[in-house]
Order: C-alpha cells, then structure tokens, then sequence
C-alpha cells in the first residue's frame, strides 16, 4: 500500500458545476474508478470515502461526486458529465475507468453504461460496473424490478449487497444476475441492509470488507500494481 493525495475539483454540467474529488495515487495510474453517493447524502458518504482511500493505496485514481436530485434521468446525466470530463482529462491519461455508485448512483452507472454501449463510437474506455447496494426494487414491491439496463450491459460487474437488503432481495438479485449477458459476480454482506449496517457489527468491519471485494475483484479483470 501507498499513500496518495486528494484533489478537489469542479466539473461542468450544463450551466452549473458538479463537486467532486480525486484521490490520486503516488505511483503511475493506470486505471480509475468514478464514484457517487445514493438518493440522500454525497460524495463524503463514509463508505464512498472508505472505498476511494483503499483503492488510491492500490493504485487506482478514484474520481467522487455529488450530485443532488432524485431524477435518475438527471443522476444518469450528470454521470455521463463525469465520465467525459475524466476521459479527456489532461492531467490524468487512462487506460480505463469502472464506475461505481452506491443505490441509486449504481443505477446512474449502469444507465450510463448502457447509453455509451449503444453509441457508434464506443471505445471501450468503460471497464466494468460495481454497484453497491443496488436498489433492485422499492421496499415491498418486489414485483417492479429495475433491471432493464443490468440485461443491456456487456463489460463485468460487481454488485456488493446485504443479504438483508430491504430493497433487493437476494433470489431477486440472483435471477437477474442468470439473464444478463456481462460477466457477473454478487458478494453478499451476511446480514446487512441497504445502508450496510449489520447488527453487532462494527461499520469499519463491513467498509473493510466492501474494499477487499472490490479491490479483488477489479484485480481479477485488470492488472494491478501493488506493493
């Protein structure tokens, strides 16, 4: 593991301006991650910030946002902002970038994903997915799932999830996970909600898992130079 140094940017959308972070590595970067935060909070969720310490000691420059609103339309198009304003970025050049984002943001992610899927232009700049705590569907109306962009994806995704996830329900979960067509892997929190809390368990005991997944995860489809 490495240090590394936070970096506080602002990035055009339309008329106003996103706030957002890096966390940029010490050693030569490779490979980024995009992250955001769900319908409530911002980019200073403690699990997002957890998360984009331990990847940037590995190597892996991390971008977090805030965008406020519960229009995923909106989310989905801020998204797309950050995308683009990282890929052409002079000041760090990529050979590929994952987004992530936690409930409603994996879902801003994944909509992006598919969207820049579709275009002529697609590039392959977009590595693959991590969701956390994927909102699969509302709390008790497990019968409308929100899976229509996870079946158009082809890059690998990630989605880390309690096991007691009021909003994904994991035989749910799974079934959609056996539809879709990318690469797929699902690592279940045992006991956990859709904020991560588990009963009688420290939260930087969950966080440190969360990072481990991830990290290892990300390891297995690109290469990583650790220490």
């Amino acid at each position: 593991m490495s240090g590394h140094a936070e970096v506080r940017v602002k990035i055009p959308f339309g008329n106003k301006y996103l706030d957002a972070i890096f966390s940029v590595p010490q050693k030569k970067l490779r490979y980024g991650m995009i992250l955001t935060h769900g319908a409530g909070g911002d980019m200073n969720f403690p699990h997002l910030v957890s998360l984009a310490t331990y990847l940037a000691s590995y190597g892996i420059l991390c971008l977090r946002f805030t965008c406020k609103g519960l229009n995923i339309a909106y989310r989905t198009k801020a998204y797309k902002a950050v995308v683009e304003y990282l890929k052409f970025s002079g000041d760090y050049k990529l050979s590929g970038v994952f987004l992530a984002g936690r409930s409603m943001g994996s879902r801003a992610a994944a909509s992006v994903i598919r969207q820049l899927s579709q275009d002529d232009d697609d590039d392959g700049f977009i590595q693959g997915l991590v969701c956390l705590s994927y909102p699969l569907h509302r709390p008790k109306l497990q019968s409308k799932l929100r899976d229509e962009d996870l079946l158009f994806i082809r890059c690998p995704v990630l989605f880390v999830s309690g096991s007691a996830d009021e909003m994904c329900e994991k035989q749910l979960l799974e079934g959609v996970a056996s539809k879709m067509k990318a690469p797929k892997k699902i690592h279940w929190i045992d006991k956990a909600n859709h904020g991560m809390a588990v009963k009688g368990r420290a939260e930087d005991d969950v966080m440190e898992e969360i990072n481990t997944q991830v990290f290892s995860w990300l390891r297995e489809n690109i290469e990583v130079e650790h220490k």
